[in-house]
């Protein structure tokens, strides 16, 4: 029965939560992260259920996870290169902060509501629009884009 209720979870969960890495790390890193997170919250699981926001949570101990490598936490594209991206995007990407990225590739990539975001990061709302908001201006100007 605790089985089935976590693979229920890890259905939902899993999605939501390697995008969110992978915008934040890059492909690799951010895959990496969600695997480790995913794996700790398969060994924790009872006291997880008990967690408001389990998704979020789970972020976290990517996140930290991610961290301890002593490696720097810059933003590594993936490396295909699709005719229809500006190629240009993934260096202005990689200029953002890592908050900024997240926002701004969760929402106008992946078309989530500020409020997944924030669900998913462990965030508040206004924090998630605040990213955006400014993850969007430093991308105009990086893309030389006039703002609408």
């Amino acid at each position: 029965m605790e089985g089935e209720a976590f693979e229920s979870f890890f259905a939902v969960a899993e999605p939501r939560l390697r995008r969110a890495l992978v915008a934040a790390y890059g492909f690799d890193r951010g895959r990496e992260a969600a695997a480790e997170a995913l794996a700790w919250a398969w060994e924790h699981w009872p006291d997880l259920q008990s967690k408001e926001n389990p998704v979020g949570y789970i972020y976290r101990i990517g996140e930290r996870r991610t961290r301890r490598r002593g490696i720097p936490t810059t933003y590594v594209p993936n490396e295909v290169h699709e005719p229809w991206f500006e190629p240009a995007l993934a260096a202005a990407l990689d200029s953002l902060t890592r908050r900024q990225r997240l926002a701004v590739v969760l929402v106008y990539g992946y078309g989530w509501q500020l409020r997944e975001v924030a669900e998913t990061c462990g965030l508040a709302v206004t924090t998630v629009q605040n990213h955006l908001e400014r993850g969007l201006a430093k991308l105009r100007t990086a893309l030389e884009v006039s703002g609408s």
